[in-house]
């Protein structure tokens, strides 16, 4: 079903260019949507071309007051996500680089612990992700309360078979591109820091598990969600990874099979 909608100023301000090559982008602050076509279609949980399909000749130029139509689902706001509260909220820092260890050290000027995620006892919640076919579930017991479809590791890179633990959620996280680490697993010191942003290769969410450098987090290209095309990794849609993360909290058991 689609429904009217007319576009705000809100809509657009999260809009800028966005260079071609991964260096480049590296010293942005900021890596956000190339144009009000993807800021709108992310809104409405489709891509540039379904919204172009469903108004023809009215994506080039979309400015404040146009009335398009859009799919009827609940609008994803990427401002509302500084509001948003998953079970544990760490402070940003680099998604990926996150420590297999369950505490961080200490900020010598605060005596703090920010990136450290305290396990507590699992609760009932559980998540399950199922390889073959694309799905992820989230469970109370053995009732299932929520699904997304997710897009799992390459036969390159496959996604980690076993039994994890969700260790932390960070929103609008960097993330440190290392071709060699995507593309054959291994560390290298040729590597960018990425901005924060919807067009962020983990999107706006990382949802870290107990294995170094693995998470479940959004994506800048929606349209490969229910492929194997990741790079070992979970990855949803931002509207849907925003309310997979305020579903679950560190301890939570992750299941991949």
């Amino acid at each position: 079903m689609l429904v009217s909608y007319t576009v705000t100023d809100a809509d657009l301000q999260y809009i800028g260019p966005i260079p071609s090559s991964i260096r480049e982008q590296a010293k942005l602050k900021a890596l956000p949507y190339r144009d009000a076509a993807e800021a709108i279609a992310e809104k409405f949980h489709c891509d540039g071309k379904f919204l172009e399909q469903l108004n023809p000749g009215k994506t080039k130029n979309i400015k404040s007051g146009d009335l398009l139509q859009v799919p009827n689902v609940e609008p994803f706001d990427i401002a509302s996500i500084g509001e948003l509260q998953p079970g544990s909220d760490i402070k940003p820092t680099v998604a990926n680089e996150m420590s297999e260890e369950p505490e961080a050290q200490k900020d010598s000027s605060t005596g703090e612990k920010p990136n450290t995620v305290v396990e507590a006892t699992p609760p009932a919640v559980n998540v399950k992700i199922d390889t073959k076919t694309n799905m992820l579930g989230v469970f109370e017991g053995e009732k299932i309360v929520a699904a997304y479809p997710v897009t799992v590791g390459s036969g390159q890179t496959t996604s980690p078979i076993g039994e994890w633990k969700v260790r932390g959620i960070v929103k609008l996280p960097t993330f440190r591109y290392d071709e060699r680490m995507l593309k054959r697993g291994e560390r290298s010191k040729n590597f960018h820091l990425l901005p924060p942003g919807p067009n962020n290769p983990v999107g706006v969410m990382w949802i870290a598990l107990n294995k170094k450098g693995i998470g479940i987090h959004g994506t800048n290209e929606p349209n490969t969600i229910g492929h194997s095309v990741s790079h070992g990794c979970i990855r949803l849609a931002n509207w849907d990874v925003v309310r997979f993360a305020a579903k679950i909290r560190p301890g939570v058991p992750v299941s991949v099979h």
